[in-house]
C-alpha cells in the first residue's frame, strides 16, 4: 500500500536535512551528465564523456566527494557528483576504499576513470581545495569555482594549483569554470591549471583565470615533453603575471580566448612546443606571444588575432617575442572541427559565456551565446572507430618471439615487494601489482619496435582480477586497443618505444605476471 503523499514528502525532507547537516551522498533517480558535449582535443583519443552513463549523487562536502568515489563498484564504474554549496578543509576527509585513493587536504581524482564533477544549484565553490588529477582518465570538472589554493601559509593543498593534472592522465574535459587567487607565488599561490609528467588530451574551455601570478604550464621542466595535444578555447585570463599558459613540449590549440592585463608574459612556447593561436583578443598587456626566459626555442602559427595596446620587449638570449609584427613560424594540424569566432567580438562572447554560473551557455562562432547542445547520451567512452581487442581465443597465445623478453619496463606507482620488470622476465610465477586497483605498466624498447599483438597474463590465483584496460601507444598517447579481463589483443602493426598497458579496472588488486608484446 502506498503512503499518502503528505507522509511520503515529510519522510524526504527528512532525507534532505540529514544530508544538508552530514554532507552524506544522495542517489538521485536517473542518471545525469555534464551540460552540452566535450570539445577540443577532448573529443579525442576516445573521447571525454565523465560519467555519463551512470548513478548521478549530489555532494555537500567533500568527503561527501571522496565517499562517492569509493563506493562505486569499482575504479571505472561511471558517476555523476552534483556539487552544491562551499567545500574546504573542514569538511573534506580522506576515505578509503578498492575503487578510490582520497587525501584530507585536496579533492584527489587518483586512479580512476569516468568521473563528472559538476556545480549545482547555487553553485559549487571549492575554497582553499584544490583539485587533483593523477593517473587517471576520461574526467568532466564543470561549472566550479576553485579559489585560493596555497602551496605556502595556511591551509596548504594540491601544491597550490587550482587544478593539478599528473602521471599518465588522459582525456579532460574542463568546463565553464572560475579559478582564480588572490596573488602571486610570494603570497603563497602556485598555478590555476597545471599539467604535467604524460598529460594528454585535454581542453579547457568557457572558464575564467583571474588574479594570479601564473596561469597554467604544460610540462614541469624542459625535459617534461611527454604532454600536449591540449585545447583553450573562449576563456578569459585576466590580472595574470605570466604562463597564460607555459608550455613545454607538444602541441596546443588556442582559440578565441580574451587576454586582459597580462603584465610580465602571456603564452609562452619554448623547449619546441607547438601552438595555433587563432583569433584571440589581447588588450592592455605585455609579450602575450613568444619565448620567454630560455633559450630552447617553441613555435606558432598564428592567424585572426587582435593585439590591442600591446607591449613588446626587445629581444635577447632569452626573450624572444613574436610582435610587434606576429608572423607564424611553423604550421599546426588540428584534428578536430571547431568554429570561430571573429576576434572582434571576442570580449563580449567570453564575458557572456565564461565562468562558473553562468548557464553553461556556449558560442557557435556567430559572435553570440546559445545554450548548449543536450547532454550526448551514448554512455560509452570509447570511441566507435577505435580497434577493439582482437578476438582470439584469450587461452591461445600468438606465434613467433615474445619481444618484451629482453626489453626495459616502468610504470605507474607498484605495491611494495613487486617490480615492473617482472612482466617481462619470462617467469610466470613473478608479477607486478600497481599500489591500487588500476595503474599502468609498460615494456619499453631503445629503438622503435613493431607490435601488433600482446598477450597479458595473469599471476596463479588472481586470474579475473583485471576487469578492464587500454593499450595506449605512449609516446603519441593513441588508444590502439581496449578490452576486459586478461589475453590477447591485437590491433594494426604500429611501430613504437614504448606500449603501456593501463588497467582502469579491477577487482582487489590486478597482479601481472607477463605482459608478452608480438610482431604478429
Amino acid at each position: 500500500m502506498r503512503r499518502p503523499v503528505a507522509l511520503r514528502l515529510q519522510a524526504a525532507l527528512g532525507t534532505l536535512a540529514l544530508a544538508a547537516a552530514t554532507g552524506v551522498v544522495l542517489a538521485m533517480p536517473e542518471a545525469a551528465a555534464a551540460a552540452g558535449g566535450a570539445t577540443g582535443y577532448a573529443t579525442q583519443n576516445g573521447g571525454t564523456t565523465g560519467g555519463a552513463g551512470g548513478q548521478t549523487v549530489r555532494a555537500t562536502t567533500g568527503t561527501a566527494i571522496h565517499q562517492a568515489l569509493c563506493g562505486r563498484a569499482d575504479s571505472a564504474t561511471p558517476i555523476t557528483i552534483e556539487v552544491e554549496g562551499t567545500i574546504n578543509h573542514g569538511n573534506t576527509s580522506k576515505v578509503s576504499g578498492d575503487s578510490c585513493s582520497t587525501a584530507a587536504d585536496k579533492i584527489e581524482l587518483k586512479q580512476i576513470s569516468n568521473v563528472t564533477i559538476v556545480g549545482v544549484g547555487s553553485g559549487a565553490v571549492f575554497d582553499q581545495l584544490g583539485i587533483h588529477i593523477r593517473e587517471s582518465s576520461n574526467i568532466i570538472i564543470q561549472n566550479v569555482t576553485v579559489r585560493n589554493v596555497r602551496k605556502s601559509g595556511s591551509p596548504t593543498s594540491n601544491g597550490g594549483d587550482a587544478i593539478g593534472m599528473e602521471s599518465g592522465v588522459r582525456n579532460v574535459w574542463v568546463d565553464h569554470t572560475t579559478l582564480e587567487a588572490s596573488g602571486g607565488e610570494s603570497a603563497g599561490f602556485d598555478g590555476l591549471f597545471d599539467m604535467k609528467d604524460n598529460t594528454q588530451y585535454v581542453t579547457l574551455s568557457y572558464s575564467v583565470l583571474r588574479n594570479s601570478g601564473r596561469g597554467g604550464l604544460i610540462g614541469s621542466s624542459e625535459s617534461d615533453r611527454s604532454n600536449g595535444y591540449v585545447t583553450f578555447h573562449h576563456n578569459k585570463y585576466e590580472n595574470i603575471d605570466s604562463r597564460t599558459p607555459l608550455l613545454r613540449g607538444g602541441t596546443s590549440h588556442i582559440y578565441n580566448n580574451h587576454y586582459a592585463s597580462l603584465n610580465e608574459s602571456g603564452i609562452n612556447s619554448r623547449a619546441g612546443a607547438k601552438a595555433k593561436v587563432d583569433s584571440n583578443y589581447f588588450e592592455d598587456s605585455k609579450d602575450v606571444l613568444g619565448t620567454f626566459y630560455t633559450d630552447q626555442a617553441g613555435y606558432w602559427q598564428v592567424a585572426g588575432n587582435i593585439f590591442d595596446n600591446v607591449t613588446w620587449s626587445e629581444p635577447g638570449d632569452d626573450t624572444n617575442p613574436a610582435g610587434p609584427d606576429p608572423r607564424s613560424n611553423t604550421t599546426v594540424s588540428i584534428p578536430y572541427s571547431y568554429a570561430l569566432d571573429d576576434a572582434s567580438c571576442v570580449p563580449a562572447v567570453v564575458a557572456a559565456t565564461a565562468g562558473a554560473n553562468k548557464g553553461l551557455k556556449v558560442s557557435d562562432g556567430s559572435c553570440a551565446p546559445q545554450n548548449p547542445d543536450p547532454t550526448p547520451t551514448d554512455p560509452d567512452p570509447t570511441d566507435p572507430t577505435e580497434p577493439s581487442p582482437d578476438p582470439t581465443d584469450p587461452t591461445d597465445p600468438p606465434s613467433g618471439t615474445n619481444l618484451s623478453l629482453g626489453a626495459g619496463a616502468d610504470g605507474s606507482s607498484k605495491a611494495s615487494g613487486t617490480s615492473y620488470g617482472n612482466v617481462c622476465d619470462g617467469d610466470p610465477a613473478t608479477h607486478w601489482s600497481p599500489a591500487g586497483t588500476t595503474g599502468s605498466v609498460s615494456v619499453k624498447w631503445p629503438s622503435p619496435t613493431t607490435v601488433s599483438k600482446v598477450r597479458v597474463r595473469e599471476a596463479a590465483g588472481s586470474e579475473g582480477a583485471i576487469r578492464s584496460y587500454r593499450l595506449v601507444d605512449h609516446g603519441t598517447g593513441r588508444v590502439l586497443a581496449t578490452g576486459t579481463g586478461a589475453g590477447v589483443a591485437g590491433f594494426p602493426a604500429v611501430s613504437l618505444t614504448k606500449l603501456t598497458l593501463e588497467i582502469t579496472g579491477a577487482s582487489g588488486t590486478p597482479k601481472v605476471a607477463e605482459f608478452e608484446t608480438y610482431a604478429g
